[in-house]
């Protein structure tokens, strides 16, 4: 894993620089206003900080459309050109409309960093660390803004601080940024594979995976690029060792031979499960569980969907840790070979393709309790000829589950695996689902090739149901985060703290107001980073919606006791240390869990076709729901006091984990592309489900 976590670290830099401008800004602007008398145009001031917030907003429209059309590289690489720029411009400003240009630049280079850098490590992440790798934007963010803390309280100790220095210093980091980008960054395989560029993906495969067979994950990745919605079914099946099967003569025609990492070793077969033990998944996501009816009939059918996986992940073991054995006695990851023609006897030996194709393997884990599988069948064609064909099958095993109960997370009938019901086994087996559909790929000569790939418009990809239950979930995230006070608390937390009297506290250590002020926000970013590392641990072990149900209650009480204090008489030193402490862990939390997760959910939750414009409309929201909260809180300040708009955020965080209990699914540990055909699967309409 050492080069795709070196790849995740470098693609985070833009995010070290958004939070080290995010700073640098903060304590600038003091100088800024000395300087150009800018006490007297206060509406000014204001337009010089926010000019980075109004341009990210506007290059947002187009940095999800650009990123699907020409890549997420090229994104990254522009990013870096743009702070580099802005850097420079700032250490040259001889005026107000330069500065104001250079943060043009800086912001549109923030706004494709907060799109691209997401998006690109999901994309390059194997599905078991792949929260963890979309935490380090979070932690290079806060990073760089304690980083450029520690630079402008060092500034504020001598006696004329060069801002032009403070704000300019950036472009150093941006070169290292940039020549990351350019030569060592690789392009996102699944954008390779929505082009038609197979033999390029191949290679960045190899190289991130550190492995020479990646068939099995371009296999995958094409089928990413169609999800199934309303052409896929849900099957039962019972899993046994392939020796218990063949030797009993058990195996019926509708098994799935599941191969071995020794070359044409049948390891395992999946037999279909018929008659009354198939039961629909979808069904019981909607019917709630026995244990906790109620709760689950009140919850979006996708969350039970993803629930009931994750309560039986195979992957997860006793202790809490993640299992890297298969349930399906393979320990290959992504490059199982192909064997094996399923459905007849022709064993077939591939070769290694040259140019833009691939190899199909019949089966290959996937992650997380997954296994990619390809059948065989008859089609009829309109003509009414039969044609061979190829189905997908996305298997989950559940081999923690006792045989003589609930067959899988998709059936409650009861059925007794131990007895015989005409190809049903007992012994070692376990329970298993699947996902059917229609494969990408075709059986013509068992390649994947450019043609193949479904061809997509992002506009029509945006109507699919699935795609639009995505953005509720993606849109509701990035609004009620803002809702939850977090830009408030953090642009003006130097005022909240002066009124509590911490910015006297300090004085008394021969500080000056500033410099104060300055060591408060530096002491804050710096509690961030452990927090911050802490979910990184948990990202993939407790999941995304666990965490934001754990911490929301969190900062609600930061904000209640800071509610609560003025109606009680506290002496100067206490009030300032209960504030201190409060704004502290409100920021410090809301950094670990719901300051970093929707963009981790945002990237995981789109087919690859859209997901770029789908991120983009999430980022999108994000900087219109920013804006809209930091402009009015001086307002809401002046209005309802800071006690009344400390209400309007605890009423925001409660409508967030009310938001986030009936409407965000768990995906930890999952494939992207087996989340994307849950949300296609979850959103067929009820009448259609069998």
């Amino acid at each position: 894993m050492r080069e795709v976590v070196s790849v995740a670290i470098s693609a985070t830099l833009g995010n070290l620089l958004f939070g080290w401008d995010s700073s640098t800004i903060a304590g600038g602007m003091r100088y800024i206003k000395e300087e150009f008398h800018l006490e007297t145009n206060p509406s000014l001031e204001g337009l010089i900080v926010s000019m980075s917030f109004l341009t990210g907003t506007f290059a947002t429209i187009f940095a999800g459309t650009i990123s699907d059309m020409f890549g997420r590289r090229p994104m990254l690489i522009s990013s870096s050109l743009m702070f580099f720029s802005s850097g420079l411009v700032m250490l040259w400003a001889p005026n107000i409309p330069m500065i104001l240009l250079s943060r043009i630049l800086n912001g549109t280079g923030i706004a494709l960093t907060l799109t691209s850098a997401p998006l690109y490590i999901s994309e390059i992440a194997p599905p078991d660390i792949r929260g963890l790798l979309n935490t380090l934007p979070q932690l290079s963010c806060s990073s760089g803004m304690f980083l450029a803390y520690v630079l402008v309280f060092s500034f504020s100790l001598i006696d004329s601080p060069n801002w032009r220095t403070m704000l300019g210093i950036v472009s150093i980091p941006s070169v290292v940024y940039f020549f990351l980008a350019v030569f060592y960054l690789p392009e996102s395989p699944p954008w390779l594979v929505s082009k038609g560029r197979i033999s390029e993906a191949k290679k960045v495969l190899q190289r991130i995976r550190c492995v020479e067979d990646v068939s099995g994950e371009l296999a995958l990745l094409a089928e990413g690029m169609n999800p199934g919605g309303e052409s896929t079914t849900i099957e039962e099946y019972i899993v046994a060792p392939a020796s218990e099967l063949i030797s009993n003569k058990e195996v019926g025609k509708d098994c799935i031979k599941l191969y071995g990492p020794n070359q044409g070793e049948v390891s395992m077969i999946a037999q279909q499960v018929t008659g009354m033990m198939s039961r629909s998944m979808l069904s019981m996501s909607r019917q709630g569980s026995t244990t906790s009816h109620a709760a689950t009939n009140i919850k979006d059918n996708i969350v039970n969907l993803f629930g009931n996986v994750q309560e039986n992940n195979p992957l997860i073991d006793q202790s809490g840790g993640i299992s890297r054995a298969s349930p399906f006695g393979t320990s290959d990851n992504l490059h199982a070979p192909l064997l094996q023609h399923q459905g007849n006897s022709i064993e077939k030996e591939t070769e290694l393709v040259q140019g833009n194709a691939g190899d199909i393997p019949n089966n290959t884990d996937i992650g997380g309790g997954w296994k990619l599988v390809y059948q065989s069948i008859e089609a009829i064609t309109k003509d009414g000829e039969k044609k061979e064909a190829l189905q997908r099958v996305y298997l989950h095993a559940n081999p923690s589950a006792s045989v003589s109960k609930q067959a899988s997370f998709a059936s409650t009938s009861g059925y007794d695996l131990h007895a015989d019901h005409g190809g049903g086994v007992g012994g070692e087996s376990f329970p298993a689902s699947a996902l059917v559909s229609h494969a990408v790929l075709t059986t013509k000569d068992m390649k994947i090739k450019p043609q193949d790939i479904p061809k997509r418009t992002s506009w029509e990809g945006l109507l699919d149901p699935g795609v639009k239950r995505a953005l509720v979930v993606g849109i509701g995230l990035q609004v009620l985060q803002q809702a939850s006070g977090i830009n408030g608390i953090i642009f003006y937390a130097p005022q909240i703290l002066d009124r509590a009297g911490v910015g006297a506290l300090l004085s008394n250590f021969g500080l000056s107001a500033t410099s104060s002020s300055l060591l408060v926000n530096m002491i804050t970013t710096f509690f961030m980073l452990p927090c911050i590392a802490i979910s990184m641990r948990l990202m993939d072990l407790a999941g995304r919606r666990s965490i934001m149900l754990y911490t929301i209650p969190i900062l609600i009480l930061s904000l209640m006791i800071l509610i609560l204090r003025d109606l009680f008489h506290l002496s100067s030193i206490l009030n300032a240390a209960i504030t201190a402490i409060c704004v502290v862990t409100y920021e410090s939390v809301f950094c670990m869990g719901y300051g970093v997760i929707p963009n981790i959910i945002c990237a995981e939750i789109f087919p690859t076709s859209v997901r770029g414009i789908c991120m983009s409309i999430c980022s999108l929201t994000f900087w219109i729901s920013s804006l809209i909260i930091t402009s009015m809180f001086p307002s809401l300040l002046q209005l309802l006091g800071l006690t009344g708009v400390f209400i309007l955020f605890v009423v925001g965080c409660i409508v967030s984990l009310i938001f986030v209990y009936l409407k965000v699914p768990e995906t930890k540990g999952m494939p992207l592309e087996v989340i994307i055909e849950f949300f296609a699967v979850g959103s067929k309409p009820h009448e259609t489900i069998a």
